[in-house]
């Protein structure tokens, strides 16, 4: 990436987290502009330390890639700002939430477009983004999609741009999920006796040592499971329960999962 010219536009939290990826993995050569009216304390380091100009409004000057990091609520205003900076070979990356391809091609016409959905993970590297591009985008523009992103975690592509919207119920919004099950599981502790900052404690711990010991394993969360499960232990009868309450806990999942899905279309479709 030493040779590429980045305008970033927001330098909010996702917007930060990129950028520090991209210096972390040796981007000191990269040539990056920030546009944002106000500088953020996830990239002012960054600005501070002469690695990113920080600008107020799009030079123009055509960039190589611009990211696109913006609140969903400020495409339109922010997407016919950005023409100075697009040229013929210039390639879009947004990862703005609900704004389909279609309309970032409105405001910028004929140009490369990868429409990305990384989690809130991406704050500290441990992300996943799952990413879709135009017909414009071939395999040098994913290659440049996924060195970019790849600081947030590990990169996906999906067949289909509809299918971003299933990315967003699934890893998007699936941190929520995670975070629920630990107050959950910390308030049952609670219930069942343990004082409730350690059973949160408790709970705490376990989801994450949990999740770090399945991104490591390489077995499938299936067999984990059956490893901790004794027959007829104390991880069978919990597991009875989370299978017999009302259906049980998979398809509570899908039906969650099919409702983030569902408002994912109607936001794409404004």
């Amino acid at each position: 990436m030493s040779a590429l010219r980045i305008l970033l536009l927001g330098g909010g939290n996702m917007g930060g987290a990129l950028a520090r990826g991209w210096f972390a993995g040796g981007g000191e050569a990269l040539d990056v502009t920030l546009v944002d009216p106000k500088l953020g304390d996830a990239i002012r380091p960054l600005v501070e330390a002469g690695s990113v100009r920080h600008a107020q409004a799009v030079p123009a000057e055509t960039a190589d890639v611009v990211v696109v990091a913006v609140k969903p609520q400020m495409m339109d205003a922010a997407l016919p700002a950005l023409k100075p900076a697009i040229g013929s070979s210039t390639l879009v990356v947004s990862i703005a939430a609900g704004t389909p391809i279609a309309a970032i091609e409105r405001h910028l016409g004929e140009v490369a477009v990868v429409r990305a959905m990384p989690n809130t993970p991406a704050l500290i590297g441990r992300g996943i983004t799952g990413c879709f591009g135009n017909a414009r985008v071939g395999e040098a523009e994913q290659a440049v999609t996924e060195q970019l992103l790849a600081g947030c975690g590990p990169v996906e592509w999906v067949g289909s741009e509809a299918l971003i919207d299933a990315v967003t119920a699934v890893s998007g919004s699936g941190p929520a999920y995670v975070f629920y099950l630990t107050e959950a599981l910390a308030e049952a502790g609670a219930a069942a006796g343990l004082d409730p900052d350690l059973a949160m404690r408790l709970a705490r711990a376990t989801v994450s040592g949990a999740g770090e010991l399945m991104r490591q394993s390489d077995e499938t969360p299936a067999r984990l499971r059956q490893n901790v499960t004794s027959p007829n232990g104390t991880t069978a009868a919990a597991l009875g329960v989370l299978r017999a309450a009302e259906g049980g806990l998979a398809p509570l999942m899908r039906e969650a999962v099919a409702a983030a899905k569902r408002r994912a279309e109607e936001l794409s479709q404004g």
